[in-house]
């Protein structure tokens, strides 16, 4: 059957924070803020929970779903813009050591809410040239622990998750798989960095002293930078255009799509998406209303809860599509669960 993913798992949060809970410190209201944003209420990470125990239990879940031992992972991925660390450890790391994954490479990837179809082709790769190995693909974020809970315009957006699966090749060891119903578009467009980032890094010099090396210096304060109106007109541009290009590829039009599984970033996008796609919303996979915008995790979280639901079944054909900071875009097109 070549590569295919094995089991689906999932994890949010059990805090959640509703909009009429924000309104009592913000100037908005619940109305205001789904008319905007369909969104109305959101995960919130707890007290000794983090970006690695949120992936490393939808990956348990994932697991557990494929029947897979820890042993036998060769590659854990997490997507992840909030890793527990700032660059390093990898979050993937922590993940590793918590799942008891001992054979495991591990490592993190950054394209923001495309990271999850990224990671995905990543471990693609890997199971294809070694057959006898599985490979765990991770979205996960605490997003609400970068945010400025007093702007409007950002806070009511994200919320915090995980979602994961595991990849199996049936192919014989030592075999690359020549057996593929998928296919997969990877692209980015640097010229629109400063629409979606969070200021802070190790772009900017430091004070430098008289040995002419940088001072010890306090750091930037993170801050997150988002201009709106121009991730809107990219996101739908983007999102319908791989979409469309998916299915040209193979042979198909978007009609004859099953499922449309989009970053949940705001249902007002997925709404436009859907009407440049001329396809009903129905098709789409919606679940923002309860667990807001979780960028890598938003894709593998919508999955595993459409398996668990019954309404992703063996034969359907699917898109999976995002877009992130970068600017970066991402998406897959395959018979599910067949890659």
């Amino acid at each position: 059957m070549g590569i295919r993913i094995l089991g689906t798992g999932s994890y949010l949060p059990e805090k959640v924070v509703t909009n009429d809970d924000i309104a009592k410190s913000l100037d908005t209201t619940d109305e205001w803020i789904f008319s905007h944003t369909g969104i109305h209420s959101r995960h919130v990470a707890g007290e000794g929970e983090s970006t690695s125990t949120m992936a490393a239990e939808a990956a348990r879940r994932a697991m557990d779903a494929a029947g897979t031992k820890p042993e036998e992972i060769g590659l854990i991925v997490v997507a992840t813009s909030t890793p527990d660390y700032n660059p390093f450890p990898s979050t993937a790391c922590i993940v590793q050591g918590l799942l008891g994954c001992d054979n495991a490479g591990a490592f993190d990837l950054q394209a923001a809410c495309a990271g999850f179809v990224y990671a995905l082709e990543q471990a693609r790769g890997f199971v294809n040239f070694y057959p006898e190995k599985k490979a765990l693909v991770i979205g996960a974020e605490s997003l609400t622990r970068i945010l400025d809970w007093t702007d409007r315009s950002s806070c009511i957006l994200f919320g915090d998750g995980a979602g994961a699966v595991v990849l199996g090749n049936d192919e014989a060891p030592g075999v690359a798989s020549s057996k593929t119903t998928a296919h997969t578009i990877l692209g980015a467009d640097g010229k629109g960095a400063h629409f979606i980032s969070r200021t802070g890094g190790c772009r900017n010099a430091l004070p430098f002293n008289e040995m002419g090396i940088p001072a010890k210096s306090e750091p930037e304060k993170p801050e997150l930078v988002l201009m709106g109106h121009d991730v809107f007109a990219f996101a739908v541009r983007t999102l319908s255009k791989v979409a469309r290009d998916l299915c040209e590829k193979l042979g198909t039009t978007p009609e004859t799509l099953d499922r449309v599984f989009a970053h949940q970033a705001n249902g007002r996008i997925i709404e436009a998406v859907a009407r440049r796609m001329k396809l009903p919303l129905s098709k789409f996979w919606l679940n923002l209303e309860t667990t807001a915008n979780t960028s890598a995790a938003s894709i593998p979280i919508s999955l595993d809860q459409a398996v668990r639901a019954g309404e992703l079944k063996p034969g359907m054909n699917i898109v999976m599509v995002g877009f992130g900071a970068g600017l970066t875009y991402a998406g897959t097109y395959c018979t599910w669960p067949n890659l």
